[in-house]
């Protein structure tokens, strides 16, 4: 008892402490003004997954230093880096970047608009690979040190199958999907992927290494087919990539900012991302409100009191969202940026009914970003212009339901159960035994029924008669630069293109600056404190289990229910 009196009492001092180290950091570091040189080179450090939306901010410079900047932010950055006198140059160091070929493209466009400014880029590569070469070929010079190396070698895509593991253990996934190419549980249910879903990843591969090949070759002034020879025999040592011209220098870092110093003759003066993003630059934002409203991570319905402080979408707090920038008179047009493989089909269905009202009140655009593919094309469909990158994943107009059948593993445990039910499908979801016919007949039929609205919604938001919009769909993932050919989006470009066409549904002048309002606003670590945050064991699982399962959407998974998703989580490294 005295252990747990002790333990209890050092628990409750080391709240105490924590609480007062938080509020002298907040006092003091919270509103902190950063100046900038005179004669500044701005040095970007592009790392980690540059999420949609904000995460929670930290009142510590030595943390805040590690807090990944968001699209949004770092699109801001370099607008704001073009039009400050006092920045001279750009320096960017990309490493272990962790996103998708849609944000590459944004990265890479943000970066040559920048250089219309006149100033010079320097890009400086560590470890870099395929990601981190893409963007820094928008720079005017890349360098690398000569015991480094260039993992550059092509494109795969790995597709996971378990059923294997499944029958080991005697577990059964069962499921209904309509749409041939709607095959998310084949990862489940299948040792090899379909026919379809081959020539689907095939596309997707095509697209990505055409961009790849066709971005080196434009910036690097050479033949496509010479990169293409170059990639074949990659990696690259320093070395060899200077000889591939790949890299313009085998340099250190120090020797880097050297040679940029004799290029703008003044002494090198650096400012970090995360300083210069708290630095206020003049003329940059007009008054004008725009609301940047993010929905990213897989949809599912949330809990009665969300607070916003679970991940992903949830259509509780998402709704709350949308009501919010509905009744702000300041706002005066909506870009509805959606990151999503989609997930519950009746969550889906609450947030698109809630985009349709703020449509009805605010001028809307969405913009897409990496994925927004099933459910998450499926809230795109408020009939307003859609513009996407082109290398987009979206469409994957399908449903499917599905659940595991554990008769066999719970015979080898040793699990018996009896069933006392009222209602001839009472225990439709039970995992303790396979579907009845009858049972596996009731579910086909509504998600025939649930396919049929899902594009039937498409066929009204793109104005298109339903028999040409549902040969689209069945369940196929489509790049953007396919959707656009077919009518599922209207146009190609990034945030510029969204600010562009709200400004022009918002009869804003197209040469007013507009400032963009972030929804949800970046949260601080005493929302954290003050609202719900404990975490429960549900939660913990998820976060595991995602960790292991990569782009799954393993919280939509785990909520059930009729699921627009995506047919396959897909990485191309």
């Amino acid at each position: 008892m005295k252990r747990f009196g002790l333990g209890f009492l050092i628990g409750v001092l080391f709240c105490i402490l924590a609480g007062f180290i938080l509020v002298y950091a907040a006092m003091h570091f919270g509103e902190r003004k950063i100046s900038v040189p005179s004669a500044a080179t701005l040095v970007v450090h592009l790392e980690g997954d540059l999420p949609e939306q904000a995460p929670v901010e930290l009142p510590l410079p030595f943390l805040e230093q590690r807090q990944p900047m968001t699209m949004l932010e770092t699109w801001q950055l370099l607008r704001k880096a073009a039009v400050d006198s006092r920045v001279k140059a750009i320096v960017l160091e990309p490493r272990g970047l962790g996103v998708g070929w849609a944000k590459l493209q944004e990265l890479h466009d943000d970066v040559v608009a920048f250089k219309k400014s006149g100033k010079p880029v320097y890009a400086f590569l560590r470890g870099a690979g395929a990601r981190e070469y893409y963007v820094a070929t928008a720079a005017d010079r890349i360098y690398m040190t000569e015991e480094d190396e260039l993992d550059m070698k092509g494109l795969a895509a790995q597709l996971l199958f378990v059923k294997g593991t499944l029958d080991k253990l005697g577990v059964d996934m069962e499921f209904e999907h309509v749409g041939k190419y709607k095959d998310a549980p084949d990862m489940f249910t299948r040792t090899t992927p379909t026919p379809e879903t081959i020539e689907v990843t095939n596309g997707i591969l095509d697209q990505y290494y055409g961009n790849l090949v066709d971005t080196i070759a434009q910036a690097r002034k050479k033949p496509a087919q010479d990169i293409r020879a170059l990639i074949d025999n990659g990696p690259f040592l320093g070395n060899e990539a200077q000889a591939g011209g790949l890299v313009d220098g085998l340099l250190y870092e120090d020797e880097v900012f050297g040679k940029l110093k004799e290029q703008i003759k003044v002494d090198i003066n650096k400012i970090g991302e995360q300083d210069y993003t708290h630095a206020p630059v003049a003329g940059t934002e007009g008054s004008t409100k725009i609301a940047y409203l993010v929905g990213e991570g897989d949809i599912t319905r949330g809990g009665t009191y969300d607070d916003g402080s679970e991940s992903g979408i949830t259509a509780i707090s998402m709704v709350k969202l949308m009501r919010q920038v509905e009744n702000d008179a300041s706002i005066k047009g909506v870009i509805f940026r959606i990151d999503s493989p989609g997930g519950d089909g009746i969550a889906s269905d609450d947030i698109l009914h809630e985009a349709k009202i703020l449509a009805q009140k605010k001028p809307l655009v969405i913009s897409m970003s990496d994925l927004a593919a099933s459910g998450g094309y499926f809230i795109a469909m408020s009939g307003d212009p859609i513009v996407a990158y082109p290398n987009t994943l979206t469409g994957s107009i399908g449903v499917f339901f599905g659940k595991p059948d554990v008769k066999a593993l719970a015979a080898k445990i040793g699990v018996t159960e009896t069933t006392l039910k009222r209602g001839q499908f009472a225990d439709i979801d039970t995992i303790l035994r396979p579907l009845t016919d009858s049972e596996r007949a009731k579910l086909r039929r509504e998600i025939e029924t649930f396919y049929r609205d899902f594009v039937t919604r498409v066929s009204a938001a793109r104005k298109k008669p339903y028999d040409q919009v549902e040969p689209l769909a069945q369940g196929r993932v489509w790049l953007g630069v396919q959707a656009k050919q077919n009518g599922l989006v209207d146009d190609l470009g990034g945030i510029d293109r969204a600010v562009e066409m709200i400004k022009d549904r918002a009869r804003i002048p197209a040469s007013e600056k507009v400032a963009l309002v972030t929804y949800p606003p970046r949260r601080t670590i005493w929302d954290l404190l003050l609202n719900r945050s404990d975490e429960s064991v549900e939660a913990a699982i998820q976060r595991k289990l995602s960790a292991l399962a990569g782009p799954m959407p393993i919280r939509a998974l785990m909520h059930g229910g009729m699921l627009t998703l995506m047919p396959y989580a897909i990485n191309v490294r």
